[in-house]
């Protein structure tokens, strides 16, 4: 890792595509879709970064043709708008050919030196800052237009002075007499309130936006975009992708809102010349997935109201435009909800890509963290610079994180949140800078919700002995288990009992505790390497299995030398040291093979007190623990299951026969 004190001495990048960590294959693929526009599909674990890729696709995205789209009136049929298409920033060129273009941009540009002229700078700063697009820039004339012809107290004054000529004409005739003059007045008074209330009508719905009915209605507006439209239709539901046309309760008597007005663009709309991001892919319903399907390859659809029971059900525009990108993402689960042609088109006309989770514990990719670190900092703007230190302890998670032997996990997202507490600590005890001490402390604090659980499963099954930590028993193993995510460890007490076979015929092998299939089949594994190894007609016996208070269920097959050794700690009557605990999956051999969260269960078993852990030979290198836990515990690593047996059993004459009738079998194996 690079020499530096704080990591506000490191360079952030300033393009996203720079910023993305340990995702070299994705970079690469990503930036050959920006310069051929071709659809992605990428598929990892959340928090690998598949949006940050997204962005930065956007990004790398020529912002070229641009357009804004106005919906106008049919006045031959109204449920069939008319929708029209302009650049949101013409060429020169283009202004030129077109006469209204060009008569709409010369005013515009009047109207600047205008304000650039005559304006206080305060306000000039506010009406020059924005770069307005053609579409807006058109709804803003014929705004302004119909304000003019509203505005001013021209006809307010001119009805005034005829009252007020009324009035005095009348009282110089000497028609003001006690009989009529009480008629009359009222008569003033109610004209007065009638033209009053017209006057408030018309400026209170000026007031509240609604305009000419005449007047088209801008639904995609591109003003003030430098790069390509980057659009997260990520959960939309049909109208907020596809667009929609909203329910008019009002369809008669004149009282109704035109069908024009009523039309809303979706997410595909906006991301025209763009990206359409889309996560979590296999949650939008088969339907929208053909319909989005139908978008990609027209490459315009029709806005309709989306519900059948709406009046905008029968309205429907003219095609939108609708040429964009397609980034979708998901996880592994996502891609059987997918429909195949969708996947399918995205094959044909694009990419796919698989997220790396890990990365090589390599100096170079430390260097890519301390960047990862400056980079959350300068996002959040709110936590210290970190220390070199703070550093190295995040990248230290990062490792344990991995649950893999030299490698670096790429779950940014759950780094990210680390680095965020370590800077609120740092920020209550009001330190400048962020020190490993903090970052130790913010470990505790983000816990996962499984972690939680986990450690208060623990304490419980502590305090209820559910499970021992010293002594020995016959036919009671503590096994390891994982909650949730792969980091957070769970002791898993198991019992067995050996009774006579209820069947003549055969011997069962019964299992409870809410077991999953996978579990269940590593169960049945076991019967077979007992039945094997043991060299004992097992056909006289039930062997009964029991996961104490698994009401979450069991699912996997790291187990299996868990269930074995407290089968046959039942069986021959030997005894099962419980200040070890054990993790590992069993082959039918009686090859003990590689399972997966070993440092999770690790830590679980320092946090029970046992005093040793059995682990595969194969994953010895995988525990990542910090320095002090590291002399809280023995790790035994095992390749086959008489080493299992050897540190698990107490010693006796028992076990050494059974040891070596267990080795001479596995030698015959072996020949």
């Amino acid at each position: 890792m690079r020499k530096f004190k704080t990591t506000s001495e490191i360079p952030i990048p300033g393009n996203l595509i720079d910023q993305v960590i340990g995702q070299d294959d994705a970079v690469k693929i990503v930036k050959k879709a920006a310069a051929q526009r071709r659809n992605v599909l990428m598929i990892g674990t959340p928090g690998t970064g598949k949006s940050m890729l997204a962005q930065a696709m956007a990004e790398l995205m020529p912002a070229t043709d641009l357009e804004d789209v106005l919906v106008y009136p049919n006045p031959n049929e109204e449920n069939r708008p008319i929708v029209k298409t302009v650049k949101t920033y013409p060429s020169e060129e283009d202004i030129k050919k077109d006469p209204q273009s060009a008569q709409l941009y010369a005013a515009y540009r009047q109207m600047q030196q205008m304000v650039s002229q005559f304006a206080p700078k305060q306000q000039q700063k506010v009406l020059l800052k924005e770069d307005i697009g053609q579409g807006r820039m058109i709804q803003q004339a014929l705004k302004g237009r119909e304000n003019a012809r509203s505005s001013g107290t021209g006809g307010g004054m001119i009805f005034l002075f005829i009252i007020i000529a009324a009035i005095i004409f009348l009282y110089a005739t000497g028609s003001f007499n006690n009989d009529n003059k009480w008629f009359v007045l009222a008569v003033i008074v109610a004209v007065a309130f009638l033209y009053l209330l017209y006057r408030f009508t018309n400026t209170f719905g000026r007031k509240m936006g609604v305009f000419d009915y005449n007047d088209p209605k801008l639904i995609v507006d591109n003003s003030g975009k430098k790069a390509a439209p980057f659009v997260d239709a990520t959960g939309s539901k049909a109208g907020a992708l596809l667009g929609d046309v909203k329910h008019d309760p009002l369809q008669s008597g004149g009282l109704g809102t035109p069908a024009h007005v009523r039309v809303e663009s979706g997410a595909i709309h906006r991301a025209n010349k763009g990206v359409l991001f889309i996560d979590e892919v296999a949650s939008l319903k088969i339907r929208s997935q053909q319909e989005l399907l139908t978008a990609m390859q027209e490459k315009k659809y029709s806005i309709t109201g989306q519900s059948e029971t709406s009046s905008g059900a029968i309205v429907k525009t003219e095609p939108v435009p609708c040429d964009f990108v397609l980034v979708a993402a998901g996880n592994i689960f996502d891609m059987r909800g997918m429909h195949p042609a969708l996947r399918s088109r995205i094959r044909g006309n694009g990419y796919e890509v698989f997220v790396q989770d890990t990365m090589d514990d390599t100096p170079e990719n430390e260097d890519r963290y301390v960047q990862f670190v400056a980079q959350e900092i300068k996002k959040d703007g709110k936590i210290p610079p970190f220390t070199y230190e703070a550093v190295a302890e995040v990248i230290d998670e990062a490792r344990r994180k991995a649950g893999r032997k030299r490698k670096l996990s790429l779950n940014l997202r759950e780094l990210g949140g680390l680095v965020r507490a370590a800077g609120d600590i740092a920020n209550e005890e009001k330190s400048p800078l962020v020190t490993e001490k903090h970052v130790t402390k913010a470990r505790g604090i983000a816990q996962t919700i499984e972690q939680q659980i986990s450690r208060r499963f623990v304490e419980s099954r502590k305090d209820y002995q559910v499970f021992l930590s010293e002594g020995s028993m016959v036919g009671k193993v503590n096994g390891l288990a994982v909650l949730g995510d792969s980091m957070s460890g769970l002791i898993l007490p198991i019992v067995a009992e050996v009774t006579p076979a209820s069947s003549k015929a055969e011997g069962k092998l019964i299992a409870t505790g809410k077991l999953g299939t996978i579990a269940k089949e590593a169960t049945e594994n076991v019967s077979a390497i007992i039945k094997k190894h043991i060299g004992k007609d097992v056909s006289q016996y039930d062997m009964h299995v029991q996961f104490l208070q698994t009401y979450e269920g069991v699912e996997g097959d790291s187990a299996s030398i868990s269930i074995a050794v407290a089968i046959i700690s039942a069986m021959e009557g030997i005894p099962v040291r419980q200040d070890v605990a054990m993790t590992g999956s069993l082959s039918v051999r009686g090859e003990v093979l590689p399972v997966g969260g070993v440092t999770g269960k690790t830590e679980a078993a320092i946090e029970a007190g046992v005093k040793s852990i059995i682990v595969p030979a194969s994953n010895a290198e995988d525990i990542h623990l910090s320095g002090p836990m590291k002399k809280m515990i023995r790790i035994v690593p095992v390749s086959n299951f008489v080493d299992v047996l050897q540190h698990a059993l107490v010693e006796g004459e028992k076990k050494k026969a059974l040891i070596r009738k267990m080795s001479g079998m596995l030698k015959i194996r072996k020949k």
